[in-house]
């Protein structure tokens, strides 16, 4: 009942990373229109292995990786940036119609690689990690590395669950929506996409770190 407890705040921690909406839950939602369940959710499941990655440094305490990670912040934002402003202006001047679904591997594992490599440009998660495993009272209250394991397999399930529930809601809608709600939709994401690129950016030429950052 121990290890389960572990695991269910884990799971509580994922959700609440996972669960602000930033760049890849718009990438999930935009892909998921786009290409169908599989293929948005390969994109947050790409986030929540980053989400457990971040949460293991967190939950073991490895003060090296945090501190080299803090301290390459710039160029990861830098990289994050580009690559989001990237994606959006390709996503602005797509024609998708909702009722046709492009679904292959190749698309399925891209969308896993750029929920992947966004989320582990964005060090910024990690800290929000730290933040919360205290305010949970985790800071020292893990009696083993065992536990510590638990309770990342808890953050990864509930990172997980999060896109799942949120492509599958998506996916039940996307056959009522026209052409041209569909194209309007499309456009308004990759509008918003850009706005985190350009944050992303911002943050990283002026040194700035907001709540939003840490967001997925």
């Amino acid at each position: 009942m121990e290890y389960l407890a572990v695991l269910l705040r884990g799971i509580l921690l994922g959700i609440a990373i996972a669960a602000p909406v930033g760049p890849i839950g718009l990438l999930c939602i935009r892909r998921t229109l786009q290409g169908g369940v599989l293929t948005g959710f390969a994109t947050g499941l790409g986030a929540a292995v980053a989400d457990g990655i971040f949460g293991a440094i967190a939950a073991f305490g490895v003060q090296a990786m945090t501190d080299w990670l803090a301290g390459h912040q710039t160029t990861f934002r830098l990289v994050g940036g580009t690559v989001m402003l990237l994606i959006a202006a390709r996503a602005y001047g797509a024609e998708p119609h909702p009722r046709e679904i492009t679904r292959d591997i190749r698309t399925v594992l891209g969308g896993f690689a750029v929920g992947l490599g966004l989320t582990l440009t964005n060090p910024i998660t990690i800290f929000a990690f730290i933040a919360i495993f205290a305010g949970f009272g985790l800071g020292g209250e893990l009696a083993s590395d065992y536990e510590a394991a638990v309770l990342v397999l808890g953050v990864f399930l509930g990172s997980a669950l999060w896109f799942l529930t949120l492509s599958g809601s998506v996916a039940m809608m996307r056959h009522m929506i026209s052409d041209g709600v569909f194209r309007r939709i499309n456009q308004t994401a990759a509008v918003l996409l850009a706005c985190f690129g350009v944050y992303a950016l911002y943050s990283a030429l002026y040194g700035l770190a907001g709540p939003a950052s840490a967001m997925n």
